[in-house]
């Protein structure tokens, strides 16, 4: 018997087809888990730290960052986060389009916790979403919620 429980996932994607692709990923694999959308780098970071209109927004459990962002590009969100004591905790996926090894690099340097090219087939991207999910809810021990810091 496992010990899961669904997490809250933040999706951080400018791009509309994307983010239906997430959407579709998720309930195609019947992930119960929370989603929830901003779709550029401030608002990324006013959900973070409940700012706004995002006053009520839960602490996500996994964050889903592309880096190709309006207003303030995925590396620099990271760059936030993870300087942020009370956010660096949160594991960070990029989910980007760019192979760039210079991509890769700078997000391994700032501390991503993985980096994830989007493939272009929908099969595929399914594949991706599914062993995301599966290894941050089945593998990957995270904190529960009344632990978090």
């Amino acid at each position: 018997m496992t010990d899961w429980h669904p997490i809250d996932v933040l999706l951080v994607e400018d791009d509309q087809g994307d983010i239906l692709l997430t959407r579709e990923a998720f309930a195609l694999n019947k992930v119960r888990n929370r989603l929830d959308v901003v779709n550029d780098g401030e608002q990324a970071m006013a959900y973070l730290r409940r700012e706004g209109a995002y006053a009520g927004a839960p602490r996500p459990d996994l964050i889903l960052l592309d880096l190709n962002l309006p207003r303030m590009n995925g590396l620099e969100v990271l760059r936030e986060i993870k300087a942020d004591a009370a956010l660096r905790t949160i594991p960070v996926v990029i989910l980007t389009t760019s192979e760039a090894e210079e991509d890769i690099l700078h997000s391994y340097r700032l501390h991503a916790n993985a980096y994830v090219s989007k493939p272009v087939d929908f099969e595929q991207f399914i594949r991706v979403v599914r062993q995301i999910d599966d290894f941050f809810v089945t593998v990957a021990k995270l904190p529960t919620p009344g632990q978090r810091p």
